[in-house]
C-alpha cells in the first residue's frame, strides 16, 4: 500500500522497547518438550500469589471474558497487571500450547501495546504478566471519573486516538500475519502519566479463536455498542471490523458517552446510531461535543476529527479504511495543530479557542 511509505520509518516500530527487568531474568527460556523460545520472565504462582496478596479483591482491577486482572507489586515495589486467564474459557489446553501462545504474544513489541513481561503455567494455572499503568483505562477517564479528574483537553483526546490507531496499523499491517484484536474498546486502552494510551489484550483472541456458543455471546456482551454489524449479524470478524470498534472510540472521545447508555433517551442510547447522522452537520456537530471540552476546542480540528469518524463506522466493512490511512489523517490534524501552536503561540496549539469563536486555521 503506497500510504504506508509515508508513515514513521518502519524500524522505529518494530524496534523493542527497553527491557524492565534485568537482562538475565528476561532471556528466552527453552521448555522441556517445546520448540517455543520464550522471551519473557517465567513467574510461579508462588510469586504471583504474593505480589497480589493472594489475588486478593482489593487488587482486582477489572474482568473480562477470558479472566480477572489483578494489580501486583514484585519485592522491589515494581508494579505489575497479573492476567489470570480462566481455563474453561480457553481453547488452550497443554502447557506446550500454552507456551507456544505466550512466545507469539511477547513478540509484539510497539510503543502503544501493553507489553507482556511474564508469564506462569504451573499447578493447571495460566496467568499472564504485563506492565501497570497508574492512569488507569480510557474508560474510566471519561466514563467513571469526576468532573474534575477527568478533562482531557481536545488535544490530548487526538493524541490518545493517534496512538490507539497506531497501535491498531502495527497489529494489521505491520505484523505477519495479522493480527486481529477483536475486542477494542476503551476499557483496553491504558493510560500512563503523559496520557499516552497503551492498547491491552492484543493477540488474546486466539484463545477463543474457536469459541463456544457461551463464550461468543460473553464477548458480545462485552463489546456490545463497539461490536461493527458483520460480527453482531454473523460472527464474522476481521481487521476492518476493529476498524469499526475504533470509530466508535473516536465517538466516546469527541462526545463524552458511552456507546450504549440505557439512561438517555431512546433515541439517543445507542452512540453510533444518535452520532452518525450529525457527524457532517457543522451546528449538530458542535452540540454533540463532550460538554467537559467546556467549548474549548478548534472548529477545522474537530470536523476533521468527525470525518475520520465517519470514515470507521460505515456499515459495510469494505468502505471502512485500513489502520495506515486512519493514522496519515490523524497525523495531519496533529501537525496542524503544531503549525497552528508555532504561530499562535498558543502552549495548548491553539486548543483555546471557543466553538463560538471564528474558525481555527485547521
Amino acid at each position: 500500500m503506497e500510504q504506508k511509505t509515508r508513515l514513521s520509518p518502519p524500524e522505529k516500530v518494530l524496534k523493542p522497547p527497553p527491557l524492565k527487568t534485568p537482562a538475565a531474568e528476561r532471556s528466552p527460556i527453552k521448555h522441556k518438550n517445546s520448540k517455543a523460545s520464550v522471551a519473557a520472565t517465567s513467574y510461579s504462582v508462588a510469586d504471583l500469589q504474593a505480589a497480589t496478596n493472594s489475588f486478593a479483591q482489593e487488587n482486582l482491577l477489572g474482568e473480562g471474558s477470558l479472566g480477572r486482572v489483578y494489580r501486583a507489586e514484585l519485592q522491589n515495589g515494581t508494579p505489575l497487571a497479573v492476567k489470570k486467564l480462566d481455563a474453561s474459557g480457553s481453547t488452550v489446553q497443554t502447557n506446550e500450547e500454552f507456551l507456544a501462545f505466550v512466545s507469539t504474544i511477547a513478540r509484539l513489541r510497539h510503543t502503544n501495546v501493553t507489553e507482556l513481561v511474564g508469564y506462569c503455567a504451573e499447578h493447571g494455572q495460566r496467568l499472564l504478566v504485563y506492565e501497570y499503568f497508574n492512569r488507569g483505562t480510557l474508560h474510566e477517564m471519561l466514563h467513571v471519573l469526576d468532573e474534575t479528574s477527568k478533562r482531557l483537553s481536545w488535544n490530548q483526546r487526538v493524541k490518545i486516538a493517534l496512538g490507539a490507531a497506531r497501535a491498531l496499523e502495527y497489529l494489521h499491517e505491520v505484523c505477519s500475519p495479522a493480527v486481529v484484536h477483536r475486542n477494542f474498546k476503551s476499557a483496553n486502552i491504558l493510560l500512563d502519566d503523559d496520557m499516552s494510551p497503551h492498547l491491552t489484550d492484543c493477540g488474546l483472541a486466539a484463545l477463543s479463536s474457536t469459541s463456544s456458543d457461551r463464550q461468543v455471546a460473553a464477548q458480545m456482551l462485552g463489546s456490545f455498542g463497539y461490536s461493527a454489524p458483520e460480527f453482531a449479524m454473523s460472527g464474522v470478524y476481521t481487521v476492518k471490523s476493529d476498524v469499526y470498534s475504533f470509530g466508535v472510540v473516536m465517538l466516546e472521545l469527541l462526545t463524552g458517552r458511552k456507546p450504549l447508555d440505557s439512561s438517555r433517551a431512546r433515541s439517543e442510547q445507542s452512540l453510533v446510531r444518535w452520532a452518525t447522522p450529525q457527524l457532517h452537520d457543522i451546528d449538530a456537530l458542535s452540540k454533540m461535543v463532550d460538554p467537559a471540552l467546556k467549548g474549548i476546542y478548534p472548529a477545522k480540528s474537530l470536523s476533521r476529527f468527525a470525518d475520520v469518524i465517519s470514515s470507521c463506522v460505515q456499515p459495510e466493512p469494505e468502505f471502512r479504511p485500513p489502520m495506515s490511512e486512519v493514522v496519515q489523517s490523524l497525523v495531519r490534524l496533529m501537525q496542524r495543530a503544531s503549525l497552528s501552536k508555532r504561530s499562535s503561540g498558543d502552549e495548548l496549539g491553539g486548543s483555546q479557542r471557543s466553538m463560538h469563536d471564528p474558525p481555527s486555521d485547521y
